[in-house]
Parts: C-alpha cells; sequence; structure tokens
C-alpha cells in the first residue's frame, strides 16, 4: 500500500484480506490516504476447494459469520462494496439438479446482507446472465449489484457489447482481464478494450475497473497500444491456490481519457 500511496495511486481493490491485521491496515490506510474500493467474503477453505460459501447448501451459517467478518473489515476501512463469493459446484454432482438448489441459497444470502449492507457485488457462474438478473429481480433490494466480470463474461457467451449495455444498469463493480490467457488488457487477445473502454464513457459509467490479470510483467498499460492515457493502481489480492499476498495493477475509471 505504501507502494501504491508513492506512485501517486489512490485507491486498492483487496480480494483476500483476512490474513491481514486489521489495525495493521488501518494504520497504513491513515498513514498513505488510500481508499478501499472493494473486499470479498471469505472464501472458505481453499485448501478443500471452495471459493465462496454465498450459494453452498448447508454452510448457510458458516457464510453469515464471514460477512460479519467481512463487515467488520468493511467498516473499520470505509469500504462501501462487498463481493459476495458464490462458490463452486461440487465435483461429480449433476450440474441441472444442483443450479436450483445453490441458487435458492444463494437468494437467501443475498436478502440477508442486503440488510446489513449498504452495498454488496456479487457474481455468479451458477446461471447465465438473465438469470443473474432474474436473482436481482427476486432479491429486489437496491443496495445488490452484479460484478460485470469481462473475462469471463468474453468467455462465457461473448456479444459483449450488447450485454454490457444491457447489465450497466445493474452494475456496481467492473473487473476485465484478456482473453484468452488472463493478461493485461493491452496484451495481444480477443477483447478490444479501447473499444469497450470507449462505450462505457459513453455509457457513462461512474465507478472503477479492476484489473484482476495474471501479469505478463510488471510494467504499465501502453497509452500507445490503447490509444488511452491510464493511470493504474495497485490491487492486493490472493493467490487461489496460497491465499498469499500478491500485486497486481489496477486502472481506475476516473484516470481514462481518450
Amino acid at each position: 500500500m505504501q507502494a501504491a500511496a508513492r506512485a501517486g495511486f489512490r485507491a486498492v481493490e483487496v480480494a483476500w484480506i483476512y490474513n491481514f491485521d486489521l489495525k495493521e491496515l488501518k494504520r497504513v490506510q491513515q498513514e498513505t490516504g488510500l481508499d478501499f474500493v472493494l473486499i470479498n467474503t471469505p472464501p472458505g477453505d481453499m485448501s478443500a476447494g471452495d471459493l465462496g460459501l454465498g450459494a453452498v447448501p448447508g454452510r448457510e451459517q458458516e457464510f453469515r459469520m464471514g460477512l460479519d467478518q467481512a463487515v467488520n473489515f468493511a467498516k473499520a476501512l470505509n469500504c462501501k462494496r462487498i463481493h459476495l463469493m458464490a462458490g463452486r459446484f461440487p465435483a461429480g454432482v449433476d450440474r441441472s439438479t444442483m443450479v436450483p438448489q445453490m441458487e435458492e441459497t444463494f437468494i437467501q444470502n443475498l436478502k440477508h446482507a442486503a440488510d446489513v449492507l449498504s452495498k454488496v457485488i456479487f457474481d455468479t457462474t451458477l446461471t447465465d446472465k438473465p438469470h443473474t438478473a432474474g436473482i436481482l429481480e427476486r432479491v429486489a433490494h437496491p443496495s445488490i449489484r452484479m460484478q460485470m466480470d469481462i473475462f469471463h463474461w468474453q468467455i462465457m457467451d461473448g456479444n459483449l457489447t450488447h450485454n454490457i449495455r444491457k447489465y450497466l444498469p445493474l452494475t456496481g463493480h467492473i473487473q476485465v482481464a484478456q482473453v484468452p490467457d488472463r493478461h493485461e488488457p493491452d496484451s495481444a487477445g480477443e477483447i478490444n478494450f479501447s473499444f469497450l473502454f470507449q462505450l462505457l464513457d459513453e455509457l457513462d459509467y461512474q465507478g472503477y475497473i479492476g484489473c484482476e490479470y495474471k501479469p505478463q510483467a510488471f510494467a504499465y498499460c501502453k497509452k500507445q497500444d490503447l490509444n488511452i492515457e491510464v493511470r493504474q493502481k495497485l490491487v492486493l489480492t490472493g493467490s487461489e491456490n496460497t491465499g498469499a499476498a500478491t500485486t497486481e495493477e489496477q486502472i481506475h475509471r476516473e484516470s481514462l481519457r481518450f
């Protein structure tokens, strides 16, 4: 965080925050003046394959305990968004029979979260985007918004321009990475991010865009490639396999100028 502040960045997004001492995080935040943009709910036991508990039947109490922990961190750090991790399908289980049960669990947990939080962000691979929009409709709470993960949206459906136009009003946060290798937005791949950033400007998106990618190298995006001036901020996130803290880069939406 000190390095982010020295580089002139204004905010950070922290995925796996719970291995850090909260008092130390608060001290460094006060020292640097950085804002926290978003944190995740606890993932569960990642060594056992967990990646969130929000939609996992039978673990509702564990999820709610984790949510309380996330709220405690968010309040202490004045973080306005919590990403509610849905979880994974159990191995060897028929997807078609498991979706309704997991979706119902997720909806009940989202309703519970909406009662205690000012803003909840979620993304889910349980269903396609129309069903995700249906989940929002069933929860029916203004605090709940979907997370637009452009990397996964391109892999699952494509048709990004149409989907961004349709679902941006339901969106509370955006994350990006290039397809297929999940590298920087300006790396070679399927997605024309210069076009998509221009589209988000036209649609007057005012939030953050997090670069949730695997860096090819620790270097800034080349503005000659994207034809934009980008100002980046560091994202403190966790390795999916180890939970160890790593450093990545993130583009702040307000810094994009075409």
